[in-house]
């Protein structure tokens, strides 16, 4: 088995950095079979101009314009020689028996989990631990909000090539490239693996450490922004499964109506009208809980008003074939 780690990148030269060298310091003998595979997504921090002269074993990469983090896996996954690919995101730093954990998980269940064509139709997903640690994003502790239901999430993920190729819809790759906005590439691969009977391994041993610039203020319209896009990009998710699960997933459901209306007060109880509350527990070392109060205030309304626009607009411009949206 030979492991291609795949690790697109945008603007994040820093913890890039720090993830690189995680990749490069596992544990000796642990394992060694991999090559790691960092395609550039237009970035202008100075990423290239360091790839150009870090001179990383077993690293290579690849620069593309700024098309999204779906075309930049396509390309990792284009120029990858592993027979599996693991995908990481490049704010992600790993354990140093990461590689191993997730060899490990797999070759079992090759040993004990084949179907009549004698393929192991499994994939493994580690575990991710968010933190905003970033001088020691390893001593973050497992928390319950580090919880993912996702069934295929490429912060951490490994899966046999041959499982990718089989879920292919187009000569671009894997991933669907007309997701550039941020969301739901990675599930929307995801639904298609499941339908072809694709089982989720969790393998916490495999874990890896997602950091993110801890709450402040000045983050609220970055923040506010995913959202809309995410918003955006689930629509497109729906058009291709349209699904009462994806319904769910995007938030475009009565009940999520009724829930966002509800505790935002109809958008009344926006990013100004708590900016007090929000100051307060930032100033009392309570980031975490401030962002939490803003995903219930106003951040999943922002997604909700983002998934209808959305909606109307490709409705309106004959871009989508579905019914009204509830």
């Amino acid at each position: 088995m030979f492991f291609s780690v795949v690790i697109p990148t945008y603007n994040r030269l820093p913890i890039l950095r720090k993830c690189l060298q995680a990749i490069a310091q596992q544990k000796p003998g642990s394992y060694e079979n991999y090559e790691a595979i960092v395609v550039d997504d237009g970035s202008t921090d100075g990423t290239v101009e360091w790839l150009e002269q870090a001179g990383l074993e077993r690293v290579k990469w690849f620069v593309q314009d700024h098309r999204g983090p779906a075309a930049a896996r396509n390309l990792g996954v284009s120029r990858s020689q592993g027979d599996t690919i693991v995908f990481i995101d490049s704010d992600l730093v790993v354990v140093d028996d990461f590689l191993a954990a997730h060899a490990k998980a797999l070759e079992e269940r090759n040993r004990t989990s084949r179907d009549p064509s004698g393929l192991s139709r499994s994939f493994t997903y580690g575990r991710v631990i968010n933190t905003s640690n970033f001088d020691d994003p390893r001593s973050e502790p497992v928390k319950p909000t580090d919880f993912s239901a996702a069934f295929f999430a490429t912060g951490n993920v490994a899966i046999a090539r041959h499982w990718l190729d089989a879920v292919t819809e187009s000569e671009d790759g894997p991933f669907d490239t007309r997701f550039q906005l941020y969301g739901w590439e990675d599930l929307e691969l995801g639904v298609r693996l499941k339908k072809i009977g694709l089982k989720l391994v969790k393998c916490p041993a495999a874990a890896g450490y997602h950091w993110n610039p801890a709450f402040s203020l000045d983050r609220i319209p970055y923040l506010i922004d995913r959202e809309w896009q995410r918003g955006r990009m689930g629509v497109l998710f729906y058009e291709k499964h349209p699904t009462w699960e994806v319904r769910m997933m995007i938030q475009m459901t009565p009940l999520h109506r009724i829930l966002w209306g509800l505790l935002s007060l109809g958008g009344w109880l926006n990013e100004r009208r708590i900016r007090p509350a929000l100051e307060w527990l930032v100033k009392r070392g309570q980031p975490g809980l401030a962002l939490e109060l803003c995903r219930i205030c106003f951040l999943n309304w922002y997604n909700m008003q983002g998934v209808y626009e959305a909606y109307r607009e490709w409705r309106e411009r004959g871009q989508l074939s579905l019914p009204p949206a509830p």
